[in-house]
């Protein structure tokens, strides 16, 4: 490697195909509007986000040697991106998302990532083999990783000695893997990063705030928080304490991928040296940005 990068991005890296229209939808809606592919995955979405701030993640995930693969990776390293720590895989195909957004918010989404599932812990091979670090020499720096990986790999992540003394900054992917996070709670490492529906599906509860919810996961055992609610109160915290802002309210137009962006707003105004406040509202603002349809950083 010629770069050693600031931050390791440990999941989804795919293609995502994103239909959206104007219009509000409803289960059967068939209606007007655009549909695009772009480079996706909330591993690569946080990695993207992340270089424009000026960063360099290298990205640790699985992606097969098909054309889609090939295209995928020359797409990774325009944007800035180290590739040469992925995985490529010769019987394993690239993975996709299908999402379709209406006016009225995400309607419904797909996410295809068995082959990084299927790949398991084959993706960390850069953290033992002396490209990032190795057994004697454990890795030290950031690191954000989503649920799209296994139960048994975040678990192994969650314990693993090469990564003891690791940052570990944390997202669920979607509501239906929140639940994959367990590990980070009953090791209580690293940080996560999630909204009110998966907070409660993590701590097998219903809550009516974030607040509330940070306050819940800090009771299983999370070592630090951040929880958002859509246009509502977000909370930060830890068991010294929490903090509360309100983000700002913007025309909404799209909404996948505004949590890897929020998250990676946080981690650049951290790497920045920002206090907790800063860091909060700066993410906040950036995900306010990046729904209203702008590009933040």
């Amino acid at each position: 490697m010629n770069t050693r990068p600031d931050i390791l991005c440990i999941g989804s890296v795919l293609w995502d195909v994103i239909g959206r229209s104007s219009r509000a939808m409803r289960q059967g809606s068939d209606v007007p509007g655009h549909i695009t592919r772009l480079p996706g995955g909330v591993a690569m979405n946080i990695a993207m986000t992340l270089a424009r701030f000026g960063l360099t993640p290298a990205l640790l995930s699985a992606i097969g040697r098909d054309a889609e693969g090939d295209e995928l990776i020359a797409a990774c390293a325009a944007r800035g991106l180290i590739t040469d720590t992925v995985y490529r895989s010769e019987d394993l195909p690239t993975d996709r998302y299908m999402a379709v957004e209406g006016a009225n918010g995400l309607i419904a989404a797909i996410a295809d990532a068995h082959s990084l599932e299927n790949a398991g812990a084959k993706i960390l091979r850069p953290l033992v083999d002396g490209t990032l670090a190795t057994t004697d020499a454990p890795y030290r720096g950031l690191a954000a990783l989503d649920g799209n990986l296994t139960l048994e790999l975040l678990r192994e992540i969650a314990t693993s000695p090469v990564l003891a003394q690791a940052d570990l900054r944390v997202a669920p992917a979607s509501p239906g893997k929140a639940e994959r996070l367990a590990p980070f709670l009953n090791e209580s490492r690293g940080t996560l990063y999630v909204n009110l529906e998966e907070a409660g599906l993590l701590c097998q509860r219903s809550f009516d705030s974030a607040p509330d919810a940070a306050h819940g996961l800090i009771e299983r055992g999370a070592a630090r928080v951040l929880v958002t609610d859509g246009g509502d109160m977000a909370a930060e915290g830890t068991k010294d304490g929490l903090i509360t802002q309100t983000p700002p309210q913007v025309l909404v137009t799209r909404v996948t991928g505004a949590g890897d962006t929020f998250m990676a707003a946080h981690i650049a105004a951290e790497g920045r040296g920002a206090d907790r406040e800063t860091a909060l509202s700066d993410a906040l603002t950036a995900a306010a940005i990046y729904v209203s349809g702008k590009t933040p950083g």
